[in-house]
């Protein structure tokens, strides 16, 4: 790029404005807790989190614009900087450490301490940072043309259309306030059942809803197409696998039930559930590991690439700017920084892991940073093959670990600790990259965005262990509440390894099922989750998808207003997660302290409650979607 081209910022280089304040630090830190435990639960709810970023930057703008009467758009985004760390980190932490309390459930280990997973997951949110300081200058700046970030992109879209801030940031409350009355009607008061379902008991299928706000707003999100690949991997789990299970094998033992249980004995205690949890599932841990590694597959040229542009860029694109837009925190700190964290893992006795887990940890750890970052830039985070990096490097590591003589449940509790500390670091490195994207098109200060997400680090690192005991001891995992999928599935295919106690005949059902939908094109790892998670909560995620799908497709509005209310129907979803995910963190408190909140024994609505209660939800998403909004 030729000093002609040179990219301007919003806010030029040599204005200073208002950014790392006591203001933005504040409202990050809150937002980063809230958001990162929200985050947490709908992950162990349903497999999947949401992008924090755009509902806290309009949440910032609404409080530091309207009610502070500030006009900082710097300040605005630090806070979105901080409070978007929170929901990366929940991500990287959930989809691993729960494993650790399952084991801790059988008997196996002893419970993970809290020094334990706060430890893991700071050390792996604080590298994940340090690994893409120095590579700032190289994806963001040298590539600005190339590399767009959508998420980051859309982030300083909002923030420069600061005049919505005020009814965009109430459109996101709402969403919080309706849906935290919506759960607390469910599991709080019980007086409508979470699942509507109906079975046919002559066929064997089964088909219902989950009766929660936060899963129509992932369907809203995610779109009709992602939500269609989910519910037909349900409908071919329920309604057809399982009644073929039951037709062909009814007087038939089949591992892993308890010895003696016949498939017909199993149905006729647990229904389609039982058949689902007990062999179905495996069938969808095979499709998704498959997924995760044909996805990883499918990107290796572009990894491989990746990762030598990146370090070329590295070497011969150091920035030597004084400019404010151009400061990244300087070299010696991040190589002490990432010393320290190194130093941490290996000696601190809490995290088990040896010399040889934290030089893979460094190893894969700044490879999958370079890799996460840069692939977000080409296809968004949403799109960015997490799961099959932690799956890829949970082989290598559990291989490499049982290698050097380490079996048993410390080979494999170390193998979680490797892979966890992995995880977070893709995550938060993809989230740095999107943050820094859009502080690069705003004009903000890349040294103060770097301490910013530092910051969140710390404070959602400092609050995920106290939610994910929370959560165990409220409901524990694997259970309807938490099923914890991702780390039930990472949890299998290190057992798998170590000890060889897997199923595989139902793995490899899953891994062959995937294949065929890879050859014919159809995106595996959508339909393989819905294969993995039980059909009621896949079909709310379908009636998310269909409402958006019919605003989508309205014929009489143009395509600006159908946009913006697109935008507004995002936003009050994401609320509505958040929400949510508050009050379901509000009743495991509850449940650990025994305060009963039900009346469901003396008032319940039933089913039909149930359905009246889902058309509320798809009306009040609908009302905010459709609201015209006065200016603020």
């Amino acid at each position: 790029m030729n000093k002609k081209d040179e990219f301007k910022p919003y806010i030029p280089a040599d204005r200073v404005m208002p950014e790392l304040t006591v203001t933005s630090i504040i409202m990050g830190v809150l937002l980063a807790v809230i958001f990162g435990a929200a985050n947490a639960y709908l992950g162990l709810r349903v497999g999947m989190t949401v992008s924090a970023s755009i509902p806290a930057a309009v949440i910032s703008m609404g409080v530091i614009r309207i009610i502070m009467r500030k006009n900082s758009i710097l300040e605005s985004n630090m806070v979105q900087t901080i409070g978007s760390a929170g929901e990366s980190l929940a991500a990287g932490a959930i989809f691993t450490m729960p494993a650790l309390f399952l084991w801790a459930e059988e008997g196996l280990c002893s419970m993970p301490s809290l020094v334990e997973i706060t430890l893991i997951a700071l050390c792996g949110g604080v590298l994940g940072v340090l690994f893409m300081v120095p590579l700032r200058n190289a994806l963001i700046v040298k590539e600005h043309q190339t590399l767009l970030y959508p998420e980051g992109t859309a982030c300083a879209d909002v923030l420069l259309a600061g005049e919505e801030g005020g009814a965009n940031a109430s459109t996101v409350f709402s969403g919080m306030g309706l849906a935290a009355v919506f759960k607390f009607i469910v599991d709080g008061l019980k007086v409508i059942p979470a699942d509507v379902s109906a079975a046919f008991k002559s066929f064997k299928g089964e088909i219902g809803m989950e009766v929660y706000p936060a899963l129509l707003g992932v369907g809203y999100i995610v779109g009709p197409k992602i939500a269609s690949y989910m519910f037909v991997g349900s409908v071919f789990g329920w309604l057809v696998i399982i009644p073929l299970i039951c037709l062909f094998g009814p007087d038939t033992w089949l591992y892993p039930a308890e010895a003696g249980t016949t498939i017909a004995q199993l149905y006729a205690g647990g229904g389609a559930a039982a058949i689902w949890s007990t062999y179905v599932k495996y069938i969808g841990a095979g499709a998704i590991a498959t997924g995760g590694i044909i996805s990883l597959i499918k990107s290796l040229p572009l990894i491989v690439k990746t990762f030598s542009d990146s370090m070329k860029s590295v070497k011969g694109g150091k920035n030597t700017s004084t400019a404010r837009t151009a400061q990244d925190l300087p070299m010696q700190f991040i190589l002490i920084g990432i010393v320290a964290m190194v130093v941490i893992i290996w000696a601190v006795p809490a995290i088990p892991v040896t010399l040889l887990g934290a030089a893979l940890i460094v190893i894969f750890g700044f490879f999958f940073a370079t890799v996460s970052s840069r692939m977000v830039g080409l296809v968004g985070s949403s799109n960015n093959p997490v799961s099959g990096m932690a799956i890829a490097t949970l082989l290598i590591a559990t291989m490499a670990i049982k290698g050097s003589g380490k079996t048993g449940i410390d080979g494999m509790t170390a193998a979680i600790a490797i892979g966890s500390v992995i995880c977070i670091i893709a995550a938060i490195a993809g989230d740095t990259s999107q943050d820094l994207k859009t502080g690069y098109l705003l004009g903000a200060t890349p040294k103060k965005q770097q301490i910013g997400e530092l910051i969140g680090v710390l404070a959602s690192g400092l609050a995920i262990g106290g939610v994910l005991y929370l959560l165990n001891a409220a409901w524990g995992y694997g259970g309807a509440e938490v099923p914890a999928p991702q780390a039930t599935l990472m949890k299998m295919i290190v057992e798998g390894i170590m000890g060889g106690n897997l199923p595989w005949n139902l793995v490899f059902v899953g891994v062959f099922l995937a294949l065929g939908l890879e050859i014919l094109r159809i995106p595996v790892m959508p339909f393989a989750i819905g294969l993995y998670l039980p059909i009621y909560l896949n079909a709310t995620i379908m009636i998310g998808g269909v409402v958006r799908m019919v605003m989508d497709a309205r014929k009489n509005v143009d395509e600006k207003t159908k946009e913006q209310q697109s935008t507004d129907g995002t936003l009050y979803c994401a609320g509505m997660i958040a929400g949510e995910g508050l009050v379901g963190i509000l009743l495991a408190i509850f449940a650990v302290f025994g305060i009963n909140t039900s009346i469901g024994e003396s008032v319940n609505f039933g089913n039909i409650g149930g359905v009246i209660l889902m058309v509320l939800m798809i009306a009040s998403l609908l009302y905010f979607s459709l609201k015209k909004k006065k200016k603020a």
